[in-house]
């Protein structure tokens, strides 16, 4: 596991639970400052409590979340028939856990089971034609029929077609059924005429957040959810994509962790073909039907036929983090402007632990921004 690097464990105390929501959720702590932390402490306990004293040393005062609100999103998640994944139980989805820097926790109504299923994702346009919304319904109940989960995105268009396609009656038979990957938290629904939708999903399969309840999707919540989408999925589909939209997105964060990528052919002379297009042009593999895809899913055996690649992203999560060093002196070596954590551990002479201890540092004092590709960057 890239990001977790933890052994999985079968149970977790209500305690220790609530401290890992609870250093997850407190300021300037993203996924994966959250694992460094948990990896050198030991327990997100121990490792509250060293927060105030890491902020200090980058500059700046610090207060963890506050107990009782990670106690009433805990409740708030009991409310809704939820519950919380970890990156750690059993039942965290395998494909997920291998990318880099999984979601720490994933909150999720619905079937368990389903999330052990293998998976391929359909995306494509919001405002998607008639005929990709049909081929999006097919494929949806095609590969459901044929055991898979279908995940997607609860999105207009293209995303709700596969979703419900994976849904019509008979679908599940095989084995498959579909999961629902939205920005916000579980009881936000967006866009608002997917609300029925959502609660099929919820009943009949599974519906997975990222975001605790009560938020609301934000333009920047979206890359996060495409990841996971990406990440869930042996295999995605491209349905019909416009050449700049979110479904590129996911579709190139498909193939930085290493998956089959697939996409329909559409006519040049549309503009929301061309993305697709411009996938297969670029490599992805030309999907007509169902049987494709799962032809392709089938035999993949983490080594994708299509030689549409993202260049690899440097692992963010790095074991040195591990370490009883000190920090290392970086602060002279960084800028605006992104630049590697490994490009920081060669220029500074220091080990990777010194290093990533001061970042986590910087960080908790709000004074470092991490971007795509393990860069960071001063705030």
């Amino acid at each position: 596991m890239a990001g977790g690097g933890e052994t999985a464990v079968p149970s977790l105390s209500s305690d220790e639970a609530l401290a890992r929501l609870r250093l997850l959720r407190s300021p300037n702590v993203g996924p994966v400052s959250y694992y460094q932390l948990l990896r050198r402490f030991g327990t997100a306990a121990a490792a509250i409590e060293a927060l105030p004293g890491l902020a200090a040393r980058g500059g700046a005062p610090y207060r963890p979340a506050e107990a009782p609100r990670i106690a009433a999103e805990a409740a708030k998640v009991r409310a809704l028939g939820g519950r919380y994944l970890f990156h750690d139980s059993p039942q965290y989805p395998a494909l997920l856990a291998q990318t880099d820097t999984p979601p720490p926790i994933l909150t999720m109504q619905g079937d368990a089971a389903l999330l052990a299923r293998p998976a391929v994702a359909l995306v494509g346009a919001r405002n998607a034609s008639a005929g990709a919304m049909r081929l999006a319904r097919e494929f949806g109940a095609a590969l459901a029929a044929a055991g898979f989960a279908v995940v997607s995105g609860l999105a207009r268009g293209v995303d709700a077609a596969a979703h419900k396609g994976a849904l019509l009656p008979g679908t599940a038979a095989g084995g498959g059924g579909t999961i629902g990957v939205i920005a916000g938290g579980l009881d936000s629904v967006y866009p608002p005429e997917n609300a029925d939708l959502q609660a099929q999903i919820v009943a009949h399969g599974v519906l997975l957040a990222e975001m605790p309840p009560g938020t609301e999707p934000q333009a920047r919540h979206f890359p996060r959810r495409n990841r996971i989408i990406a990440g869930l999925c042996a295999g995605t589909v491209v349905v019909e994509a416009a050449p700049k939209s979110g479904s590129l997105i996911t579709a190139r964060l498909a193939a930085e962790a290493g998956r089959e990528i697939m996409a329909i052919p559409g006519s040049p002379l549309d503009t929301r073909s061309q993305g697709c297009n411009q996938l297969i042009r670029e490599g992805a593999i030309l999907v007509q039907g169902p049987a494709d895809v799962i032809e392709l899913v089938e035999s993949f055996t983490g080594t994708p036929r299509s030689t549409f690649h993202e260049p690899p992203a440097p692992a963010a999560f790095d074991s040195g983090a591990a370490t009883n060093d000190d920090p290392a002196d970086i602060i002279a070596l960084l800028g605006t402007a992104p630049v590697p954590v490994d490009e920081l551990v060669r220029l500074s002479g220091a080990p990777a632990g010194s290093v990533q201890l001061a970042l986590i540092e910087l960080e908790l004092a709000g004074r470092l921004v991490r971007h795509a590709g393990g860069r960071v960057s001063l705030a």
